[in-house]
């Protein structure tokens, strides 16, 4: 994966309930708390906890979202998380939203990946940078489910023999390269299955030279990697699409938050329900897909 403020809250804040709250019972007046109906103050039972009301972010009635210094497209458009528009600028105003969220209460802030990731407070209240979701992050984060199914994609140069292929089946006869030990490897054995072995590097940067050299057609690797090396590390790179996934393959990228956040409830909640109204698949479309990333059939 990738390896690329806001004063504080009190720390009292942060152990506030997780996505409601509660007028709270004065400890001395208790017993007649309980002989009497319940007051105008009390929080109502119909209340929704997800509300930007109940949600106890670090600035009340504000979301804010950190990503990173500088952000990337197709994820993020010209480094401007705020407009709204890169595919986890996109998703992160559709969370808001569902979370009931204007767009002008979005507060964006930046950090680096390995900050983000490392255990302790936070100075957000959700951070996306295409983390992906691990048991072993899980241990100093917690993660929403997943906005995005990660998917591994090959990576070519203009005028390979591999640069107008829209098909898994034609890349069957190419000379593929991947990293030892990892799902992209797996993804050339198990998905494309090609005529002969691929080629096996022992990290990236070899089998980026390896391409530049054109001594492999394609690279596979991870879709957010293959961005970037196409936009940064090949003179002429291009990708010549994302590889379908198989039913096994789960890694997911997902909204990083504080360990044991109020948060990572209401978010997940907000997360599935946009990919159960479709609304992920369209985004996806917009700013992958149509933006140098077709699907391979």
């Amino acid at each position: 994966m990738r390896r690329s403020l806001i004063a504080l809250a009190p720390a009292a804040a942060l152990l506030l309930a997780a996505c409601g709250s509660s007028s709270g019972t004065n400890t001395s007046s208790t017993a007649a708390a309980t002989t009497s109906a319940p007051t105008s103050s009390s929080a109502s039972p119909s209340a929704n906890p997800c509300a930007p009301d109940q949600l106890q972010t670090l600035a009340a009635g504000k979301f804010t979202v950190a990503t990173g210094n500088p952000a990337f497209p197709p994820w993020v458009i010209d480094d401007k998380p705020e407009s709204g528009k890169g595919y986890e600028s996109a998703v992160t105003y559709a969370v808001a939203k569902q979370l009931g969220y204007a767009d002008a209460d979005v507060t964006w802030i930046r950090t680096t990946f390995d900050s983000a990731i490392a255990p302790g407070p936070k100075k957000f209240d959700v951070n996306i940078q295409q983390f992906s979701i691990s048991e072993d992050r899980k241990k100093a984060v917690d993660f929403s489910s997943g906005y995005y199914d990660l998917t591994q994609a090959v990576v070519s140069y203009k005028g390979s023999p591999i640069e107008k292929a829209t098909t898994v089946a034609a890349l069957k006869d190419a000379k593929l390269g991947a990293q030892l030990g990892t799902t992209s490897l797996q993804a050339i054995t198990d998905i494309i299955a090609p005529s002969g072995k691929p080629s096996v590097f022992k990290d990236n940067a070899t089998a980026v030279s390896a391409l530049k050299n054109h001594q492999i057609d394609g690279l596979v690797v991870d879709l957010p990697t293959a961005f970037f090396i196409s936009g940064a590390e090949i003179p002429n790179g291009l990708i010549v699409g994302q590889l379908p996934n198989t039913a096994d393959q789960k890694e997911q990228l997902g909204f990083l938050l504080a360990k044991g956040s109020p948060l990572t409830t209401c978010v997940t909640q907000a997360v599935d329900a946009l990919r159960a109204d479709g609304t992920l698949a369209k985004l996806q479309e917009t700013w992958l897909a149509n933006q140098g990333a077709p699907v391979l059939s």
